[in-house]
């Protein structure tokens, strides 16, 4: 009786480090995760580091990319190929997109024979072990940018041993309190004493250095924690925010990284960083569709034209991360635009890994998406827009920079 006891309790033990119990720590909540995750020490698949994957996007890819998955799935950022074969969308729906739509490529015939390269739909990675091949037509990052697009890899946007923490004051540091969970979502702790948490998914921080350029800050950000999904109901809001007492810690800022010149002074692009203002905050709350400016900043939100509050506090952005439409509110005044209003930060369907497709003037046509007569089959032109139904636009929907400009 007393050996089954022992058995008993070994069992529950195991229960508990596997995920049954409410103590258990998901792979990187603790920032650096499992060595042994990414590393083997004995039968690497590369030498360079004993990685578990031939390189580091595919030692990334490895849990974040799953074959034979039928939708959207947990921490998933890539379809594998064998999952979307031609006429289907890639499957995963995170804020960020599936790098997956970089293996598509649609010719189609609009006042000629025209072809968008796959390669042009978000960060062109390289990950040889799932068959990214870094195609990308640029030599370094287009906007004025040093780094080396043959270099492009997950860890170079992500530190993949989560070293930067969050601590009780909402300073970002490189090193200190101990890491006692993950800093990303709604459910998160908030760090007391020297406890801290870590920084929003794994992001560079202050310091970090890849192919010769150095972040200067970390931005801020609060997923829900069930964020890859479908929003053909309700939207996935994912609380942007600013961080950093210098005012480096802003999300375009951080893109500037590698994209210096894409937003500069002078450069007659469009304004990041700055406050939407009176003016176009009350666009973007009355915009509901083009014909329709009935809406009210309570319920104005869209996730395709998401912006960044003018807020760090880890509690104020929590409250808004949301995916059941119960937070749409809309900007204030002082909220900000920036790069990922309008660019998902992995991939999209559309070129240049927008959030909207820019190859017409345009969403929809006669009730359905123009994506649909530019090579796309219906649900991959509904993908982009993450299986929301053309109903949901107007009828002839003008391109989405009317939610803050209101030109159409």
């Amino acid at each position: 009786m007393k050996s089954v006891k022992i058995m008993l309790v070994v069992l529950v033990a195991g229960l508990l480090a596997v995920g049954i119990g409410s103590s258990a720590f998901a792979f990187h909540e603790g920032g650096v995760a499992r060595c042994s995750g990414c590393h083997s020490m004995h039968s690497p698949a590369s030498a360079s580091n004993l990685m578990v994957g031939l390189d580091p996007s595919s030692t990334c890819l490895s849990c974040h990319e799953k074959a034979g998955d039928t939708g959207p799935s947990s921490y998933h950022v890539s379809t594998a190929v064998v999952d979307m074969p031609a006429g289907i969308a890639p499957l995963q729906r995170s804020p960020g997109g599936d790098f997956g739509w970089l293996k598509k490529t649609y010719t189609f015939d609009s006042h000629g024979i025209k072809t968008e390269d796959g390669a042009t739909f978000g960060h062109d990675i390289t990950a040889s072990g799932k068959g990214y091949t870094g195609r990308s037509n640029n030599l370094n990052a287009p906007g004025g940018g040093t780094f080396p697009t043959a270099s492009l890899a997950c860890n170079s946007c992500h530190d993949p041993h989560g070293k930067y923490r969050r601590d009780s004051t909402g300073a970002v540091t490189l090193g200190g309190g101990q890491i006692i969970a993950s800093g990303s979502y709604d459910t998160s702790l908030i760090p007391t004493g020297t406890d801290t948490v870590g920084v929003y998914r794994l992001l560079a921080g202050n310091g970090y250095t890849k192919g010769g350029v150095t972040f200067n800050a970390a931005p801020v950000a609060v997923a829900p924690k069930t964020y890859n999904r479908t929003e053909a109901t309700t939207q996935t809001r994912v609380s942007y925010g600013v961080g950093g007492a210098t005012g480096t810690g802003t999300w375009s800022n951080w893109c500037k990284t590698c994209h210096p010149a894409m937003h500069s002074t002078g450069n007659n692009v469009h304004p990041v960083d700055q406050g939407i203002g009176d003016t176009n905050a009350g666009f973007y709350n009355a915009y509901v569709k083009t014909g329709d400016m009935g809406g009210t900043i309570a319920t104005a939100y869209s996730s395709l034209v998401p912006f960044a509050k003018n807020s760090g506090d880890f509690i104020t952005l929590a409250a808004l991360a949301k995916n059941d439409d119960t937070s749409l509110g809309g900007p204030e005044s002082g909220d900000q635009v920036m790069c990922l209003s309008c660019h998902r930060a992995h991939a999209s369907g559309s070129p240049a890994m927008l959030r909207w497709y820019m190859g017409s003037e345009f969403v929809t046509e006669e009730g359905d998406y123009v994506m649909e007569s530019r090579g796309r089959t219906v649900s991959e032109a509904a993908a982009v827009y993450y299986d929301r139904p053309a109903t949901q636009f107007a009828t002839y929907q003008r391109v989405l920079c009317n939610k803050c400009h209101a030109q159409d």
